[in-house]
């Protein structure tokens, strides 16, 4: 699907999604619940429905009317299951080791660049503790039960592997650690895993070098309202830089989620109605880069982002996608070896922006037309299902100018 969005601004109220990083662990949490448990607030997505479909594959139940979810957690006995997280990296690494704690001999499937996402430290370190893997690359084939123990993991290559170890360490009859080798990066997505197993009954130690897990815990029923997402408000927060006025709501101020630092980065990056530059350590707020890298290109004075080196294995290579998205549109965008340069010019003109298939993409290169001189170009802007479906239909409904055409006419 290809989308012309034509130069406008943006006015009205709107209710920011669930958050997606929220979703998932709320869905795995209530999962592996013993009882019933009630999830309100939830906005699906592709994502999420990889999440909901690997659960109920682990033996889990759902049931969905409209944004509430009713979750009737698995018994176990499962021996086998086939498991196709379509592009969730989320649901991979989420998930792997929840299958192996459950002793379910499992194929995990996906498509798009999700293939090519590693695992390696999952198949270094649960093969080690009782699992073997059966095959080096996607579908995946894991058999065995996974013991308890030390296991041994890098902070810095993706706090998801972090995240499916702490979901499934308290199944598990021994006590286990997770000791980091490495600065943990992405730390306040750990923080909500955190927060949320605590809301379900589990317990987690926090030492100096990571975690340690008390084994034979159980998952207790919880009924929870998913709070809206940062990462998506995000977009609508720049809309508002450039000179939209967008009243965003459903988002929680004391909210853990590390992409809430949108509203300081922005408060710092602009003065007196006019959008300056920054520099930006985004280790903590990979997904804010896309947007980021847009106010940046807005502003009279250059912008740096740093630290983001983890980008290029995303749904695309987010680094070099960004740089391809505003300098088609006429900015000046380098890219570095942790992440961008962004020089000022004089404006952004129209112009054809290649998606990559990354919905982060699809939603910047959205903000980014509202102040082109001239109309814009998504191609594959239905990437954007991947976590926030409604994304246009709410664009529109704010008075954004998008037309769905037919590039091949």
């Amino acid at each position: 699907m290809d989308i012309r969005i034509s130069p406008s601004k943006l006015r009205g109220t709107l209710s920011i999604p669930a958050s997606k990083s929220c979703a998932h662990r709320a869905i795995i949490c209530a999962a592996l619940a013993k009882g019933e448990s009630r999830l309100t607030g939830i906005t699906m997505s592709k994502d999420i429905e990889a999440t909901i479909a690997a659960m109920s594959a682990l033996g889990a139940s759902f049931e969905i009317n409209g944004d509430t979810v009713i979750v009737r957690g698995t018994e176990g006995g499962i021996a086998s299951a086939d498991i196709d997280c379509n592009e969730s990296g989320s649901t991979l690494r989420f998930v792997i080791p929840i299958a192996a704690a459950m002793g379910v001999k499992t194929i995990f499937r996906g498509r798009g660049r999700l293939p090519q996402r590693p695992i390696d430290i999952y198949t270094r370190e649960l093969s080690s503790r009782g699992i073997t893997f059966l095959s080096e690359n996607m579908p995946y084939e894991m058999s065995g039960k996974l013991n308890g123990g030390v296991f041994r993991v890098e902070g810095n290559v993706s706090s998801q592997f972090i995240t499916g170890l702490l979901f499934a360490l308290p199944l598990l009859e021994n006590d286990s650690e997770i000791l980091l080798t490495s600065h943990l990066e992405s730390r306040p997505y750990v923080d909500i895993t955190l927060d949320i197993l605590k809301r379900f009954g589990i317990s987690v130690e926090e030492t100096e070098n990571g975690f340690r897990i008390k084994g034979g815990q159980t998952y207790t029923p919880c009924s929870e309202r998913v709070e809206g997402d940062y990462s998506q408000a995000a977009f609508f927060y720049v809309a508002n830089a450039l000179g939209s006025q967008v009243d965003i709501q459903n988002l929680l101020p004391g909210s853990v989620q590390g992409d809430r630092r949108i509203v300081d980065i922005i408060g710092r990056a602009v003065e007196n109605g006019r959008i300056t530059g920054y520099s930006e350590d985004c280790s903590d707020v990979p997904d804010l880069v896309p947007i980021l890298s847009v106010l940046g290109a807005y502003g009279c004075k250059p912008s740096l982002i740093y630290n983001a080196e983890r980008l290029r294995i995303k749904e695309s290579d987010r680094l070099a996608a960004c740089a391809d998205m505003l300098n088609s549109l006429g900015g000046n965008v380098t890219v570095t070896v942790d992440g961008l340069d962004i020089q000022p010019v004089e404006g952004l003109h129209g112009g054809i922006i290649d998606s990559f298939g990354d919905h982060r993409i699809v939603m910047a290169a959205a903000v980014a037309a509202l102040c082109c001189d001239g109309d814009v170009i998504i191609r594959g802007a239905e990437a954007a299902e991947k976590s926030y479906p409604d994304f246009f239909r709410d664009y529109r409904m704010l008075g954004g100018k998008a037309d769905v055409i037919d590039m091949e006419q």
